[in-house]
């Protein structure tokens, strides 16, 4: 009986956490503590540890993943990616530190795992039949789908029997199991697998002629066709692909269990769908167009106003290049930009906010820039102060485009909803409902056009990840190096 009750102790703190007793006490450290002292009553009683327990004991939840847009990268001086922030989100619920180990391809991220070296791989592996056969999965917390791609502008197969190049896939992946079941309908489909390659080198050598054709994941698609707006889609190989962590069959499935529990747990309270929003809210709608003209412009145009940005960044303290991405939305960086409705210049400010910062002549582009940067700083800190980043940018970047009346009202639709009216991911859902009577008749500021500021936002998110990719925090420009800003860009005062 006694183990039995110290068994629901520790699985009560670590996998309960909304328990009212888990609420008495605060911080890792104590929780892990007091898990601590109940297992050790359970190994006095003869319970041999679980896997879980084990991962309590060290102190370290162990990690293997492989470097990728979607799962681990270093942004700036701190790490990034979705599976990275899975991760890091588990081990404090355990209470523990997290260690990560970056494998170099698939294969050694199964030898890792297979020699008990790690607890678990989180590297957005899909959930195979054949896979689960020798590992165990955890519940899948995001759906993909398999694209084959190719080069804009080369042939485009329809189907695997029109494939005239060659096929090439990442060796030991899910794509490899996809082909072999293709197999049987498609006699003459061969294809090569590389071990010494990652998505992005695949990528590059389509675009480079180099490679007919590739395989890719939903997700890592969405994302690098930011930066690479010829690589097409032929056509889908597979949807509704399931990707999960993966663990070793041998142990036991106490931290399965609880990798369960923690995803539903992010699932109940929006902490999942703010984290896909994170990383892929603002790519899911793809624009061959507007990525190609937003490419030029950045490396013809751009560099002819950056100093601007610099110095409007450097007084207001936000990134220069989310004030780069801010005006090519509002104005394709043409100082003499002006729309039907009164706005504009750089930054695109009504007359009524052109001199609230003293800005005497709209078209110039130093004194817009450096307006617009004020009001959106202004923006962000009329928010309440328990908004996080990035959802505090986000609203503010929603304001400076709808008001920042109507975002209340939006903020306020949300709450009313069950929704958190400090998440971009719940707000961006709500703001569309402000061109429909039965919700806009009920709140303060009435009408609003709510497409355009989501919309709105993800086109800067999409310039913004563009600009970090072109133009990295690590190697800034200085206002020597740039080119001098051409005079017939500064036009008659209006």
């Amino acid at each position: 009986m006694v183990p039995m009750i110290l068994e629901r102790l520790v699985k009560g703190y670590v996998l309960r956490p909304n328990k009212i007793r888990f609420r008495l006490f605060s911080g890792h450290r104590l929780r892990r503590m007091t898990i601590l002292a109940a297992i050790g009553l359970l190994a006095a009683c003869g319970t041999p540890e679980s896997h879980l327990e084990r991962v309590l004991h060290r102190g370290e939840l162990r990690v293997a993943t492989r470097s990728g847009p979607t799962t681990y990268y270093l942004g700036g001086e701190e790490p990034k990616g979705l599976e990275y922030d899975l991760a890091k989100g588990f081990a404090e619920r355990l209470g523990v530190q997290l260690s990560v180990i970056v494998a170099d391809d698939m294969d050694q991220l199964f030898e890792l795992l297979d020699a008990g070296e790690v607890d678990l791989i989180a590297a957005g592996i899909s959930a195979t039949a054949n896979r689960a056969r020798r590992w165990q999965f955890s519940a899948p917390y995001q759906e993909i789908s398999v694209k084959l791609v190719f080069r804009q502008g080369e042939f485009w197969p329809r189907d695997f029997s029109q494939l005239d190049g060659r096929l090439t896939i990442l060796a030991r992946s899910s794509h490899s199991e996809l082909l072999v079941a293709s197999k049987p309908d498609s006699p003459l489909l061969s294809w090569h697998e590389v071990t010494d390659a990652n998505v992005e080198d695949l990528v590059e050598s389509v675009l480079a002629g180099d490679l007919a054709y590739t395989l890719v994941d939903s997700n890592d698609l969405a994302l690098q066709r930011r930066y690479h707006p010829d690589l097409a889609v032929a056509f889908t190989v597979q949807e509704q692909q399931p990707l999960a962590w993966v663990f070793r069959k041998q142990d036991d499935p106490s931290l399965v269990q609880a990798a369960n529990e923690y995803f539903q747990s992010m699932q109940d309270q929006g902490d999942l769908t703010q984290l896909l929003d994170l990383y892929y809210g603002h790519v899911d709608r793809f624009d061959y167009v507007g990525t190609k003209a937003f490419l030029a412009a950045a490396r013809e145009r751009l560099p002819q106003f950056r100093p601007l940005f610099e110095d409007a960044a450097a007084v207001t303290g936000l990134d220069w290049r989310l004030l780069a991405a801010v005006s090519y939305q509002e104005s394709h960086w043409n100082p003499r930009a002006k729309s039907p409705t009164g706005v504009r210049g750089m930054m695109m400010l009504t007359l009524p906010t052109a001199e609230r910062f003293d800005v005497e002549n709209r078209l110039n582009p130093t004194q817009s820039i450096r307006a617009g940067a004020s009001y959106l700083t202004q923006l962000k800190q009329r928010l309440p102060e328990r908004i996080a980043e990035p959802d505090r940018t986000w609203l503010a970047l929603a304001a400076y485009n709808v008001g920042l009346g109507h975002l209340e009202d939006a903020r306020i639709l949300t709450e009313f909803q069950g929704g958190n009216p400090d998440r971009w991911s719940d707000v961006k859902e709500r703001l569309p409902l402000l061109s429909q009577k039965r919700y806009y008749k009920f709140l303060k500021y009435g009408y609003a056009r709510g497409h355009e500021p989501v919309q709105y936002v993800d086109n800067i998110r999409r310039y913004l990840d563009i600009l970090q990719w072109l133009e990295p925090a690590e190697s800034p420009l200085t206002n020597d190096d740039a080119p001098e800003l051409d005079k017939s860009e500064l036009p008659a005062k209006s």
